[in-house]
């Protein structure tokens, strides 16, 4: 018998992130064998029965996709106000959920995936996958302004500092920047320290990932040589 954590069969079965599968199990809603678990127990994906919310669940095929999300769509698996998520513009039978998050007005590079250990390898702060923005502001970007933005801003205690910093001398409002800060908002929220307003943000890049050709709204899956670099950078 091969006995793992349950979080990481839940994750792997594409049920969501490993982090959010520990949330699950906390709340009381996975039972293995008809018996309620809790953090840390194990049990044998091959054998036991295991079911979330009453419903066992069911290995799938891995899938790894990236969309070019539009604006006007939320982030989510599921909304409970209803809105636009991004799971409705891909068509597929897999239950997969993003990775990461871009505000309702962001747009661009998205992954979304059922693979737990992938979304985790992503997300999870100890990697440091570099992310690239290409953001418009409400005004010009001031040169001491991009100096201390190059420098480092601190934001909740933290310093952040840019991994790369770019401004488009044509138009001082547009500034694309790279930066491994996983922090929620953390572009929009550099820029409100230094009293500017983004009017639009697009994300461009993930690791050595970017959009390539794809349209806004349009997806592709990853090929495999994607996926391996963006688990070894």
């Amino acid at each position: 018998m091969v006995l793992q954590r349950v979080q990481k069969i839940l994750a792997h079965a594409g049920i969501a992130s490993r982090r959010k599968c520990e949330e699950i199990i906390k709340e009381g809603k996975v039972s293995v064998n008809n018996k309620v678990i809790t953090i840390g127990d194990k049990a044998d994906p091959d054998k036991d029965v295991i079911k979330v919310n009453g419903e066992r669940i069911k290995s799938e095929k891995k899938r790894y996709i990236i969309l070019n999300k539009p604006k006007g769509y939320v982030t989510t698996a599921y909304d409970p106000r209803g809105r636009k998520t991004v799971i409705d513009l891909v068509d597929m039978k897999e239950r997969i959920f993003p990775v990461g998050r871009l505000d309702l007005f962001s747009e661009g590079l998205l992954i979304l995936t059922n693979d737990g250990d992938f979304a985790n390898r992503i997300m999870h702060p100890r990697y440091e996958k570099t992310k690239t923005y290409n953001a418009m502001l409400d005004r010009k970007l001031e040169h001491d302004d991009l100096t201390r933005l190059k420098t480092g801003i601190v934001i909740e205690k933290r310093k952040v500092v840019p991994d790369n910093l770019f401004l488009n001398n044509k138009d001082k409002r547009n500034v694309v920047i790279s930066i491994h800060e996983g922090r929620h908002k953390i572009v929009k929220r550099l820029f409100k320290e230094l009293g500017y307003y983004i009017t639009s943000l697009k994300r461009t890049r993930i690791g050595s990932i970017t959009l390539k050709s794809l349209a806004s709204g349009e997806w592709r899956e990853l090929e495999k040589k994607e996926i391996e670099s963006l688990m070894k950078e």
